[in-house]
């Protein structure tokens, strides 16, 4: 009998007919033998309701405490899927206990908003399912040391169901969503997208990073440190296909990296336009420049992805960054108010206009000619690149935003992606 844990978003949630197919869907796994936990999302578009009413009464809520209060206001939606959802097992005759992350408890760190998990109790939940029962708990959420509500971020869910099966050495955490597994891209952009039937996690923890929608980075790096079994799967579905045909459908995230997967020398193509690029101009070539530039940003909190230094000239050079593109703006008056004055840069320019565009895959480690293969499709269609990242499976450039679509298609093309990789290849 497996221990197994069901993670449903918002969208699976929508409505009392959403959360009563997602009932009858974890009511045939109980029925079949298993141990169910399931960590469901607040209804759709729940959250940004809460948020909203809060910002109506204090639309600048940056203050620690107001932070707090923000948790505990969005924390909410999530108690209300519970609730409905072991009343909607319980009325399918499923024994269903339903609990907030302070129940568990889901021990956090005390940063509001984007709170980090740092332990799970998982002997209440253990005691639970010995007695037949089927465990509902909030994701999203959890408790820190002062004993005060927090949430983990947006797509916080998702962590919460990894976390959850990590503490309870679970065989498997299924991941339903509004799509039916993970795609060589997005179909919406690209219709012949295909979808993987495994991905490496190092694979998947790259597209996640890089813009991917279909799981959220930290539940990834949580199924790597762990080492959970993932699978990513719709809940649209009917609810009462055979087990069989549902365990083994969507993407299943694998740790084995076989002959098989090596073939496909690149996975996917990921894409994200909520970038900005910011370009720090004529600043002094010495020693300790980059942190006097990056470690007050650092200090606002604001993240920061590809860098890039160009070779000095007459003892100056430039130094370019991308960052969130929300973060734009107040990026930019740090750097004019206090970095440019207090290193005597030249200028501070940015252009919250530009998207980056990667590929991704385990085979490129063992392929080359694999980026100059990626910037000959992009030449091809008249696409200039303005800057470059690599890692050993993934190759990210810098674009104009205006050709995130043309070069996502191009490269989709260029990879053959379209094309099933050959079994006996």
């Amino acid at each position: 009998m497996a221990l197994i844990v069901h993670k449903y978003g918002g969208t699976s949630m929508g409505s009392t007919e959403r959360i009563r197919s997602v009932a009858q869907r974890v009511a045939k796994w109980r029925r079949a033998g298993h141990r169910m936990v399931v960590v469901p999302s607040a209804m759709s578009g729940e959250t940004n309701r809460l948020l909203g009413l809060a910002k109506e009464l204090m639309p600048h809520a940056a203050a620690p405490e107001a932070m707090r209060e923000l948790d505990a206001v969005a924390a909410t939606g999530e108690q209300v899927s519970v609730g409905l959802l072991a009343l909607a097992l319980q009325a399918e005759g499923v024994p269903a206990v339903s609990y907030a992350g302070w129940q568990v408890p889901i021990e956090t760190d005390s940063a509001f908003m984007k709170a980090r998990i740092r332990r799970i109790d998982e002997a209440r939940v253990q005691a639970d399912l010995a007695a037949g029962k089927v465990v509902i708990v909030t994701g999203f959420q959890g408790i820190d040391a002062e004993g005060n509500v927090t949430t983990l971020g947006r797509g916080g869910s998702d962590t919460s169901a990894v976390a959850m099966a990590a503490a309870l050495e679970a065989d498997e955490c299924l991941i339903y969503t509004d799509v039916d597994g993970v795609y060589t891209t997005d179909p919406r952009i690209v219709p012949e997208a295909r979808r993987l039937h495994t991905i490496s996690f190092e694979e998947m923890l790259e597209m996640a990073s890089l813009g991917s929608k279909v799981l959220q980075i930290r539940s990834v790096e949580f199924a790597g440190k762990y080492r959970v079994p993932l699978r990513v799967l719709s809940s649209f579905t009917p609810w009462d296909i055979a087990l069989d045909e549902e365990a083994a459908s969507g993407t299943l995230i694998t740790f084995e990296e076989d002959e098989k997967m090596e073939q496909a020398i690149v996975a996917g193509i990921a894409f994200n336009r909520d970038e900005a690029k910011i370009s720090v101009l004529g600043v002094p070539d010495r020693p300790g420049i980059a942190f006097q530039i990056l470690g007050p940003v650092a200090e606002a909190n604001i993240d920061v992805d590809v860098i890039i230094q160009n070779i000095a000239n007459d003892g100056r050079t430039d130094f370019s960054f991308t960052v969130p593109r929300n973060e734009y703006l107040r990026a930019m008056d740090l750097l004019r108010s206090r970095v440019q004055p207090a290193i005597g840069a030249a200028d501070v320019r940015g252009d919250p206009r530009i998207c980056k565009v990667s590929i991704v895959g385990i085979g490129m480690k063992s392929h080359s000619g694999v980026a100059a293969r990626m910037f000959r499709a992009l030449s091809e269609e008249g696409i200039n690149i303005q800057m470059i990242t690599t890692s050993e499976i993934k190759t990210s450039v810098v674009l104009d935003e205006k050709y995130m679509e043309l070069a996502v298609r191009a490269l989709h093309r260029a990879f053959e992606l379209d094309t099933p990789p050959r079994a006996d290849a």
